[in-house]
Parts: C-alpha cells; sequence; structure tokens
C-alpha cells in the first residue's frame, strides 16, 4: 500500500481548516443577525447618496435655482472644505449631501430670493461586503450610489438554490452602534416593491439560507 505524501498531509489540514473558519464565520453572522434589533428605514437609506458622508477627493455639484450664477461643481479639497461665492470657505468632508446643502443654505439665507439649494454628489467610491447565499461573496467597490439589490447581484446574483431573499440583512457600525436592517428583496425583484436599500460605506449584506 502507497503511503501519504506529507504534501498530501498539508493540503487536506489547510481544506479542513478553510472549511472550520468559513463555518464558524456563518455561525457568526447568523448569531449578529439574530441579536441585534431590526433598524427601522429612514428616508436617506432610501435616497441614493443620501446617507453616505462625503470625503476629500469626492465631487459635488451645487446648484440654486433661484441663482444660477452662483452654481458650481467642484472636488472637495484635502482639507475637506469647497470653496463659495460670497461666504468663502464651507466644510464639506464627513457630511451627508443633505447635511452639506442645509449649512448652505443657512449661509446664504439672506441673500436668496427662492430658499432652495441642491447638493448632489456627483462620485463617491467606497467599499461594502456581500456574503451568505450569493454566487461569489466578497468584497464590492462602489463609484456611484448602489442599493443593497445592486451590491448582490455585483456579488454575482442569489444562489437560487439557498438565498432567502425575503430577509436580507443589512449590518452597519453607526456612531458605535451595530445597527441591523432587514429587507425582502423577493418583493423588489418581483415589482411588489419599488423601495431600494441604498448602502454606506462597509457596509456588510448578509443573503441568509432557506429554512427547509
Amino acid at each position: 500500500m502507497a503511503r501519504d505524501c506529507p504534501e498530501n498531509h498539508t493540503r487536506s489540514y489547510w481544506r479542513t481548516f478553510l472549511a472550520k473558519m468559513s463555518a464558524l464565520a456563518c455561525v457568526l453572522m447568523v448569531s449578529l443577525t439574530a441579536c441585534v434589533t431590526p433598524t427601522p428605514l429612514f428616508p436617506e437609506d432610501l435616497t441614493p447618496y443620501g446617507s453616505v458622508k462625503l470625503t476629500e477627493g469626492d465631487a459635488v455639484s451645487i446648484t440654486f435655482p433661484g441663482s444660477p450664477n452662483l452654481n458650481t461643481a467642484q472636488k472637495i479639497r484635502r482639507d475637506g472644505k469647497i470653496e463659495l461665492q460670497l461666504v468663502g470657505e464651507v466644510t464639506a468632508a464627513d457630511k451627508t449631501p443633505a447635511e452639506l446643502q442645509k449649512e448652505i443654505l443657512d449661509l446664504y439665507k439672506d441673500q436668496l430670493v427662492i430658499k432652495e439649494v441642491l447638493v448632489t454628489a456627483q462620485t463617491s467610491t467606497f467599499p461594502v461586503f456581500v456574503t451568505g447565499a450569493v454566487t461569489h461573496p466578497g468584497k464590492v467597490l462602489a463609484d456611484r450610489p448602489i442599493s443593497a439589490l445592486e451590491a448582490v447581484m455585483e456579488a454575482g446574483g442569489f444562489d437560487i438554490n439557498k438565498a432567502n431573499m425575503k430577509k436580507v440583512t443589512v449590518l452597519r457600525h453607526n456612531d458605535g452602534q451595530l445597527k441591523r436592517y432587514v429587507l425582502d428583496l423577493q418583493r423588489v425583484l418581483e415589482g411588489h416593491s419599488k423601495l431600494l436599500f441604498y448602502l454606506r460605506p462597509n457596509d456588510i449584506v448578509y443573503v441568509p439560507e432557506k429554512s427547509f
């Protein structure tokens, strides 16, 4: 009888080790999603870039419907600021477009006939992670507003035979707290819902398996 070579033992060991680590990761994910109370959805979670904070290098477009001469499009500088006519420098980094929009409106409130300002993020690249019953779990680098459903599609789509599309979970760290959102993406795919949940940097999208 031929003896097993050391190389075969090594390969077998690593296959077993990786299998155990994958199983442990799944157990931890299930535990996290089960222990954290689901977080309600808010309008900013359903708006592209509404909940993503701006960072240096991002391009923003600022539009004044009643005063087009104030319109501007520029990149956020390394110091996190942008330059606006009449009011000077404004810190844009670490704010959502909605927060920046409100601040700019306050700065111009005495100078605008039409009290309206629109801030749009033109670029904002950030990573999200997709795991569970999808074809290619792992990191997805988003260079545009991306919803949980789009992130799953970027990860190769659902594993149709295993995925529970009615209880897709998004885990998010926010201000030191872990938030858990539960989404019914099957209703979206079937056309019964138009609600798209937009992701923030480093969100984890977990697609659980069906219970048989």
